[in-house]
């Protein structure tokens, strides 16, 4: 499938309330049947149960003690408990499936399930560091950026003295060129040899066990980017010569020949998508469409869908992750529609965050293994099903995209500039995606770029309402088909011959 739809699990808070039912701890094999059931027939066909891997006490005490991080948590769950916090899933300390959840055979059950249902299992990859308690942080100190007593005594939110097997050491805790450091990891170091083998290694490993990865944070492996972040601390403290050569290339190609159709997904900003496709990634996250929905003016929109097929199509497209807030939080609920459409009837990857779909609005961070009851809303939940049905037509996953072009429906009437126009095309099926990208009514006529117009009548069938037009292909293919629209409002048009 050349765009598929990607549905994202936040395992640690769905099995605490699955064991709530169950009445003892739950395993990822206790995921209910018709949970994957009603996952399938939404149309997706990948599923992401994120931060199922081990993780230890250190980076959970950490947690637990900074301040900071607790009056969040407080604000997210105001009955907040102590067991509540079950700090990062980032912070690993193996790729094991956590005891928690059943260890690795609970996790092959989990992926032949999704394999009878047609799905397939995408895990988390985390290469930028580890937890505080990964075995490496003892016994492979060489793999880790190493800092002074002068980094220690001027910046402590970026390193921590820590034991290893050649005595107490100063590392440096994983972090971005732009923040200050996670203190519940600790940075590896991709300029030495032996590391990049040992991830190649792990990589390799989860591949094993899944079809697919997303590679967190991807970018901060670039050779530019950890030049930035580190300078010489990344030079290689036991001697060995410093390799500079971009990981993701040796480390995708590696994992490739040994599962050849093995997908990978990036987490990428900073305007590295590109690299990181070029490098050979399937797929790498859109912020940038994001962003650009969030800020409410078409125009940008438009534009950035104007990228070369070869980018967009392995762009993956979202709305909200466990990142960013709630969609239902952030859009009011008619933009909310509007952008949704626009990005999930893109070309590329769709991913959609548990919740979403019921229009939760209660964001939740990942250090924490509860969440607020909230009940479904059932106009969002509407909105999704209609959603979902349409994008599960094959031309939306195996057609061919294009955006069209409006002009005003009248002189002197700019709001055409409002609308994003896009048809999908495989074979006699026909798509014409139309959103009134604005604050207020707007109106345009749009010629679709589709061969066969003329000459016939045309029924056009709105997927996303009851909604229902025949027009003449003659006057479509010349003048246009005229378009009015409510602020916000859109069509989902199904094109057929009229009978």
């Amino acid at each position: 499938m050349r765009f598929p739809s990607l549905y994202q699990l936040n395992t640690r808070v769905i099995l605490h309330e699955l064991g709530l039912q169950l009445g003892r701890p739950a395993a990822l094999d206790d995921l209910p049947d018709a949970m994957l059931d009603e996952i399938a027939a939404r149309g997706f066909s990948w599923v992401w149960p994120l931060g199922v891997w081990q993780t230890g006490s250190a980076g959970r005490a950490v947690s637990r003690k900074d301040v900071r991080l607790r009056g969040i948590l407080q604000s997210q769950l105001p009955d907040l408990r102590e067991e509540d916090i079950s700090g990062s899933p980032f912070a690993i300390t193996a790729y094991e499936v956590h005891r928690d959840f059943g260890g690795d055979p609970a996790l092959e059950v989990l992926r032949e399930r999704l394999r009878s249902r047609g799905m397939k299992l995408l895990l988390d990859f985390v290469p930028n560091h580890v937890g505080p308690d990964h075995q490496w942080v003892y016994e492979r100190p060489e793999y880790l950026i190493h800092g002074s007593p002068d980094d220690l005594a001027h910046e402590p939110q970026n390193y921590v003295r820590m034991s290893t097997r050649l005595g107490p050491r100063i590392l440096a805790y994983g972090r971005d060129p732009y923040f200050d450091g996670w203190p519940d990891t600790i940075q590896l170091n991709y300029r030495h040899a032996g590391l990049r083998e040992a991830q190649i290694n792990v990589l390799g490993g989860i591949a094993d066990r899944c079809d697919g990865v997303r590679c967190d944070m991807a970018m901060l492996l670039e050779p530019a980017v950890i030049a930035r972040t580190w300078g010489e601390r990344a030079r290689p403290v036991d001697g060995s010569p410093a390799k500079d050569a971009p990981f993701w290339p040796e480390a995708l190609a590696a994992v490739r020949r040994r599962r050849p159709e093995f997908q990978l997904v990036a987490e990428v900003y900073w305007d590295l998508e590109w690299a990181l496709q070029q490098e050979g990634f399937d797929f790498t996250y859109d912020k940038r469409l994001y962003d650009r929905l969030h800020d409410g003016k078409a125009r940008p929109v438009r534009e950035h869908l104007m990228a070369a097929p070869a980018f967009a199509n392995r762009c993956l497209r979202f709305l909200e992750n466990h990142d960013e807030p709630r969609a239902a939080a952030t859009f009011p609920f008619p933009m909310h529609q509007a952008a949704a459409v626009v990005a999930f009837f893109a070309p590329g990857m769709r991913f959609f965050h548990e919740g979403q779909l019921d229009g939760r609005q209660s964001f939740v961070s990942m250090h924490l293994g509860r969440r607020p009851v909230e009940p479904a809303d059932p106009e969002v939940r509407a909105f999704y099903g209609r959603l979902l049905t349409a994008l599960a037509r094959p031309e939306v996953h195996e057609g061919q995209w294009q955006l069209e072009r409006c002009r005003p429906a009248w002189q002197g009437n700019a709001t055409d500039d409002q609308f994003i126009v896009s048809s999908w095309r495989q074979g006699e099926r026909v798509l014409l995606v139309a959103v009134n990208y604005g604050p207020s009514q707007a109106q345009s006529y749009v010629t679709p770029a589709l061969p066969d117009l003329a000459g016939r009548r045309w029924l056009l069938r709105d997927l996303m309402s009851e909604a229902r037009y025949e027009r003449d292909g003659d006057e479509l293919a010349s003048s246009g088909l005229y378009l009015d629209l409510a602020p916000w409002g859109y069509h989902v048009f199904a094109l057929q011959p009229a009978a």
